[in-house]
């Protein structure tokens, strides 16, 4: 989606917004309709006097910049995605890997074995290598035949088909129990700082190439041991640091390597495929069609792109899958030439079709996670509870559900007969899940319940009166929350409720799904109109399509004018709702500069003032981190009134507002409480919090001011929704909804985008993600298919 610039959020969350573009659906409202008409909450807003034009240079931040800011990032919205980006559902392409490793092996299991043979494979053939691949000369097997096929395509001498053509897969079968060894969680950053040697031996090698010396700790963090060695043998691996483009790695190369230095060499083919696959990732793709790869590569200058991606397929830095495009019946067109041959060698005419095959091209880490996370959902999907099984019966299920009404008792009969249920719904149908949770633990289940934030988890406590059930996302898999685990290592639990589910990557989906103990119910709740998950895939939106179990859909509406509004948007129209009680105000601005003075006045003044909400208790949100009246303006004018002062350590006080982000995906809010030696001391969620110094400019920003997708899972009294002009190119309907919806009495939209915003609601969708969920579940679990 396209929405927000931005930097300093988590490279995984930087451009999660920008995985959406505008769509085919036309349903423009027949008028520029707003929330409502005013100037303020108490009709009395201060004149400015500002006049100045919007700044719109600093709002499009690209994918390609998404490390490169300043800092912080958690979830972030902004940069647009990488010129690579495109969508499809693709299958593994096995090349003859998966071998038995026994009869008692889970799928997961077997795809990892697999994996790790292909590993040793390349380390192999890395040992005996004498010189470098030229062009694909000495490239073997399956990789020769990868690039063959690629070239055949893309020069139209041969159909997608006939290029690929292999046998029809086998189906796999349902995994029977859990896997022990369930995908693990990445290393936070800054766990393992690197060591003192190892930061200087890398500095010393910077140094001639003249980067910045400030690269020397996370390139040393990022290539491991013996990165000094690593980046003189191969410069361009500085492009795995966070933040370094292309254009900056070529002139570290040449600084480093001199006439050797080229376009066509084929380290810097490799780097960069892998760099922009890492870009995709950003953007919320696990795999880029090899078209749309090879098309980046040529872009950057790259001579041969077929040989780049090849060099890092063979090289293992990335990995290469194959599979039908479904919704073809009809035979692959070929050529008559063809025909005529196949005719000649006896073909049969009434042979199986061809069918049409995409090959994707991925990094190892996403692709297992989302092997994994397939392999985990069809053994939830397919496990059903025996007859003689302890717990409750299907009679004291169905009085369960008799003691509810609505959605909430078909949420609960669902559950009682499947092992994984899709519950979809606003705000006000998070009472759905919370009634099952009950229902649950009433009957004698071990239950826990999962929100996406901490803010998130409260409000389910209160609504389960259930404080120990209920946990966030990143406490459950961290083991700091929950139920802890058994000694198998599967969560001590018989059902699973996580809410906000489309926040879900395929990382934390797999590692949630691959730790539910054999016959543990899931239950994946979430509002499908809220922006897609941070990190890579859109985990709770392809199950969504791949109807592989029940789906209950709530009918429980949101409430008042807030509630009317954001229901409109949700089918694309933006509607003008009655608000006597100035529940909605529509707050025009000619500029930058003058939305930035009015959102000050809005949460210091106005809104305590004529709605009883103080400013603590207020949310501004805005598209993007750069720009006029971003994330970063907006916070400097906040705590210039909110909570001025010197700023002492890294620009922060005590007291000031902060959203933490200590990993990918994950942004924590709370407060400063000092500073010190050991760092700055925060209490995020009621929890002390202490960051290192070194760390504080990356992952902590002031939180007066947050961008949507920090905001997700998460709602305040109070929001004040600031659209500059310089940001019209950035709205799209799940933006808007997603903002629009964090209010829970009162919503100010501060306005100067005009009728950029209707057309946005009615108009831009999402732009689809490149993942394989639904095409890895198909094989596994039949109702998949139909």
């Amino acid at each position: 989606m396209s929405t927000e610039p931005a930097a300093a959020e988590d490279p995984g969350a930087a451009a999660a917004e920008q995985a959406e573009s505008p769509g085919a659906e036309e349903t423009t409202p027949t008028a520029p309709t707003t929330p409502e008409s005013g100037t303020s909450p108490d009709d009395a807003p201060e004149a400015t006097d500002t006049a100045d034009t919007a700044d719109t240079a600093d709002t499009a931040d690209t994918v390609e910049e998404s490390g490169e800011d300043d800092g912080a990032g958690g979830d972030g919205d902004g940069d647009t995605e990488s010129d690579a980006a495109t969508d499809t559902d693709t299958d593994t392409d096995a090349d003859g890997k998966e071998k038995a490793e026994g009869a008692e092996l889970s799928e997961a299991e077997a795809e990892i074995a697999a994996q790790r043979e292909l590993r040793e494979r390349i380390e192999q053939r890395k040992a005996a290598k004498q010189a470098p691949i030229d062009a694909g000369t000495k490239l073997s097997g399956t990789a020769a035949d990868l690039l063959a096929a690629v070239r055949a395509v893309e020069s139209g001498d041969k159909p997608v088909a006939s290029a690929f053509r292999e046998p029809e897969p086998a189906p796999r079968r349902p995994a029977p129990s859990r896997a022990p060894e369930p995908v693990r969680p990445p290393r936070e950053a800054g766990a393992q700082a690197p060591a003192a040697e190892a930061v200087e031996a890398v500095g010393a090698v910077l140094a001639e190439g003249g980067a910045p010396a400030a690269l020397a700790a996370p390139t040393a963090a990022a290539l491991g041991d013996g990165a000094d060695d690593q980046l003189r043998a191969d410069p361009w691996q500085l492009l795995r640091v966070t933040g370094v483009r292309p254009e900056q790695a070529d002139g570290f190369a040449r600084a480093l390597l001199g006439p050797e230095c080229g376009p066509d060499d084929e380290r810097r083919g490799r780097a960069v495929t892998v760099w922009l696959l890492e870009q995709a990732a950003v953007a919320g793709h696990t795999a880029l069609d090899a078209s749309a790869l090879t098309a980046a590569l040529g872009q950057r200058a790259v001579p041969d792109p077929d040989a780049a991606v090849q060099s890092a397929v063979a090289e293992g830095d990335a990995l290469v899958f194959q599979d039908a495009v479904e919704g073809t019946d009809v035979p692959v067109q070929r050529a008559d030439e063809d025909s005529a041959r196949d005719a000649a060698d006896g073909a049969e005419e009434d042979a199986e079709p061809e069918r049409p095959v995409r090959v994707l091209i991925g990094l190892e880490r996403y692709a297992l996670a989302e092997e994994s996370l397939a392999d985990g959902l069809a053994r939830v999907i397919n496990s059903s509870a025996k007859d003689d099984a302890p717990g409750p019966r299907e009679a004291d299920w169905e009085a369960a559900a008799a003691r509810t009404s609505g959605s909430a008792a078909e949420l609960i009969r669902a559950v009682a007969g499947h092992g994984l249920v899709l519950h979809s719904g606003g705000e006000e149908a998070r009472a759905e899940p919370a009634a099952l949770v009950a229902a649950a633990a009433a009957l004698g289940l071990r239950v826990c319940a999962a929100a996406h934030a901490g803010q998130g988890r409260d409000r389910l406590a209160r609504a389960t009166d259930r404080a120990d059930g209920a946990v966030t996302v990143a406490g459950l898999l961290s083991g700091a929350q929950g139920p802890g685990r058994d000694a198998d290592g599967a969560l001590a639990l018989d059902l699973l409720v996580v809410l906000d589910a489309p926040q879900l990557d395929v990382e934390s989906a797999a590692m949630l799904v691959e730790s539910l103990p054999d016959g543990a119910r899931l239950v994946l709740s979430g509002d499908p109109g809220v922006l897609w998950s941070a990190g890579p895939g859109r985990v709770f939106a392809d199950l969504l399509a791949a109807r592989c179990c029940p789906q209950v859909v709530s009918r429980t509406p949101d409430p008042g004018p807030l509630g009317e509004l954001t229901s409109g948007i949700a089918i694309g129209e933006l509607n003008q709702v009655e608000a006597p009680g100035k529940e909605v105000v529509l707050v025009p601005v000619r500029d930058a500069a003058e939305a930035i003075h009015r959102t000050v006045q809005l949460v210091a003044d106005s809104v305590p003032r004529a709605i009883g909400v103080p400013a603590g208790q207020t949310q501004v949100i805005t598209p993007g981190h750069g720009g006029a009246a971003g994330t970063r303006a907006l916070n400097a004018a906040l705590k210039e009134r909110l909570n001025p002062g010197p700023g002492r350590f890294g620009g922060f006080d005590p007291d000031d507002r902060v959203a933490h982000a200590p990993a990918a995906g994950r942004t924590t809010l709370g407060r400063v409480v000092r500073a010190d030696a050991e760092g700055l001391h925060l209490e995020c969620d009621g929890a002390p919090v202490v960051v290192p110094k070194e760390r504080v400019e990356r992952e902590v920003r002031h939180g007066w001011a947050l961008t949507a997708h920090q905001a997700a899972g998460q709602r305040w009294p109070a929001v004040v929704v600031v659209l500059p002009g310089d940001a019209a190119a950035q709205l799209t309907r799940p933006w808007v909804y997603t903002a629009f919806s964090r209010g829970e009495r009162h919503l100010s939209v501060v306005q100067g985008v005009e009728q950029a915003l209707p057309r946005a609601v009615a108009e831009r969708l999402w732009k689809d993600r490149t993942t394989r969920l639904q095409t890895l579940l198909r094989p596994q679990v039949p109702a998949a298919t139909a």
